[in-house]
């Protein structure tokens, strides 16, 4: 098995030009992949109505990590490892469990760029001041359409057909999630992004305790004993099927019940139940990402359906314009469902 940590001359360029920022880790078979360092912040720094103490996605397996190590860029799959590679097409067709797999086959502690991940990076670049845009017009930015990177397709940006990917990395630095071209590239846009730790049973939310989703053995499978509902008077943790479980519907005033329409903007999700959600419950909904943290989301949008299981895609994709965005969210396919805009990303905790 390879050092992760080797000293080579790659990982020193890699690290000199981001200023420490990303590095390359090594995987199981060698492969260097371009990993994001994510130090652990607060959350009284970020959004101090959530609480405080380190944020969610720095809470792995009952331990507190002090980073976290995120892709730079979208996923590709190579040699049965999931990589995180400059200059590529960002992968596509590969379906939840086969993106699952891949990225754990990188080697122990590696796994997919998780819900509660993907729902601390938004917390962060809100706090920050600044929102990536991305590939969301095939090749280009909807709200900006100058912005463009190089399509994978050999078409150029905003012409309406094609497989519309870019090459990972070749947009502007905002389309990196701290503006930056040391920050993390294409999390807007691009491709729909398979993000594990959260799903739709039957219409009610149900999650991962904490990141758990992030550990290498965890079951993730439909039948696994780590799922647990939202109680919607506590907020707290429960098993699914509790009396007070939070669920989402697209009208009506049902108890503990959350109404938004399918494809609509997430910031458009109201708490209209005869017995509505509480309090406490909205604000563990918003840690793990599945309700409106800000009233200006700019339009990013959710997707769903209530039937069976459903699991999560984040980010948008080349053609979702204003619906694509950092808290994007797609629940609407079970894990074996695949497309020519599904991807993922690996992640790595110590």
């Amino acid at each position: 098995m390879p050092t992760i940590y080797t000293k080579d001359p790659l990982r020193a360029a890699v690290e000199g030009a981001s200023g420490g920022k990303i590095t390359v880790l090594y995987t199981e078979k060698g492969q260097p992949s371009h990993m994001y360092v994510m130090s652990a912040f607060n959350l009284e720094d970020v959004n101090p109505d959530l609480g405080t103490g380190v944020d969610p996605m720095f809470k792995v397996g009952g331990q507190t990590k002090t980073e976290r190590f995120l892709g730079a860029y979208p996923g590709v799959l190579m040699n049965g490892e999931l990589i995180s590679l400059p200059g590529m097409p960002p992968q596509n067709y590969i379906t939840h469990d086969a993106a699952l797999n891949a990225a754990r086959a990188n080697g122990a502690g590696w796994g997919l760029m998780t819900n509660n991940d993907w729902s601390g990076v938004a917390r962060w670049c809100r706090k920050n001041g600044f929102v990536p845009r991305g590939n969301t017009n095939y090749g280009r930015s909807s709200d900006a359409t100058f912005e463009t990177g190089v399509r994978a397709d050999g078409q150029l940006p905003g012409v309406a057909s094609g497989i519309a990917r870019t090459l990972s990395g070749s947009g502007p630095a905002s389309w990196r999630h701290d503006g930056t071209h040391a920050g993390i590239s294409d999390l807007v846009g691009n491709v729909w992004e398979w993000a594990p730790g959260l799903r739709l049973m039957d219409g009610e939310i149900q999650v991962i305790a904490d990141n758990n989703a992030a550990l290498s053995s965890i079951d993730l499978s439909a039948a696994s004993s780590e799922w647990r509902a939202i109680d919607g008077d506590t907020g707290a943790l429960v098993m699914p099927g509790a009396a007070n479980a939070v669920k989402i519907a697209s009208s009506g005033t049902a108890n503990y019940t959350l109404v938004v329409g399918s494809g609509s903007a997430l910031e458009g999700m109201t708490n209209p139940g005869t017995t509505p959600v509480s309090a406490a419950a909205i604000k563990t909904l918003k840690l793990y990402g599945i309700y409106p943290e800000a009233l200006d989301l700019d339009g990013d949008g959710i997707y769903y359906n209530l039937e069976g299981e459903r699991v999560p895609r984040r980010g948008g994709s080349w053609s979702d314009g204003d619906r694509a965005g950092v808290s994007a969210v797609v629940l609407n396919s079970p894990p074996s469902s695949t497309s020519r805009d599904f991807g993922a990303r690996p992640a790595f905790s110590l």
